[in-house]
């Protein structure tokens, strides 16, 4: 049977905010937030964690994932990508007869997405590659993203001719809080590049658009989930 599976990497080192994926938030770890979003979603039919920390793989299981292995030490250094872990994990519960058509990745640092938010990115994939979750930037990079030349002298780097800020394309920052891959199109994007297979987006306001890395981020996601808790909701800008 065709499966419809989620993916979490969670590596143990992190140097902007160290232990942030067991730092407790809201009163349980951060990751487990995560997990909690897609066992609530009707089309993930199961929910994996890739790490290669014990006490993660722990927390996980306990929270309802699975962690069928402790990721590999290349996989799980500063420098490797995220996608070679996510086939990896992929290929490996193919080889126990899983068949793997969709991959949904969700970042642990994104806690304030909601399940309708995976289940709406799913749903949108329709015959592209890949759906990524985007939010609309507070600046529009055609007028304030600038580059420094040889002498120090600043330069617009996509230089463009418009009056208004209106006039200028609409642009997307991805917030990386959801990737929902066909299957078949992750090893075209680990050899060619994340941009090589055909991306869809799917808009998330900014609220729910954190992603914590230091912690001014946890801080503030901390405070938008109490104010959300407060107004029973989580919808808005």
């Amino acid at each position: 049977m065709a499966a419809t599976i989620a993916t979490i990497c969670a590596r143990g080192g992190s140097k902007g905010l160290p232990g942030k994926n067991l730092r407790p938030l809201a009163g349980r770890p951060l990751i487990v937030h995560t997990i909690e979003q897609a066992l609530a979603c009707r089309g993930i039919g199961a929910v994996f964690v890739s790490t290669d920390d014990q006490a993660i793989a722990e927390v996980a299981r306990e929270a309802g994932a699975q962690v069928p292995y402790l990721r590999p030490a290349e996989l799980a250094t500063d420098e490797a990508p995220k996608l070679p872990a996510i086939e990896h994990l992929v290929a490996h519960l193919e080889r126990g007869g899983l068949d793997v058509k969709t991959v949904v990745d969700l970042q642990p640092t994104s806690p304030l997405r909601t399940p309708q938010d995976i289940e709406s990115a799913i749903a949108g994939r329709g015959d592209a590659d890949l759906v990524v979750s985007v939010t609309e930037p507070s600046h529009n990079p055609y007028y304030t993203l600038a580059e420094s030349d040889a002498l120090g002298r600043l330069h617009l780097s996509k230089p463009a001719n418009f009056a208004r800020r209106q006039d200028a394309p609409a642009v997307w920052g991805l917030n990386g809080a959801i990737y929902v891959w066909r299957r078949a199109a992750l090893p075209k994007a680990i050899a060619q590049g994340f941009w090589s297979v055909g991306v869809q987006a799917y808009v998330m306001p900014r609220r729910r658009s954190i992603d914590i890395d230091d912690i001014e981020d946890f801080e503030l996601a901390q405070w938008l989930m109490q104010r959300m808790q407060t107004t029973g909701a989580r919808d808005g800008n």
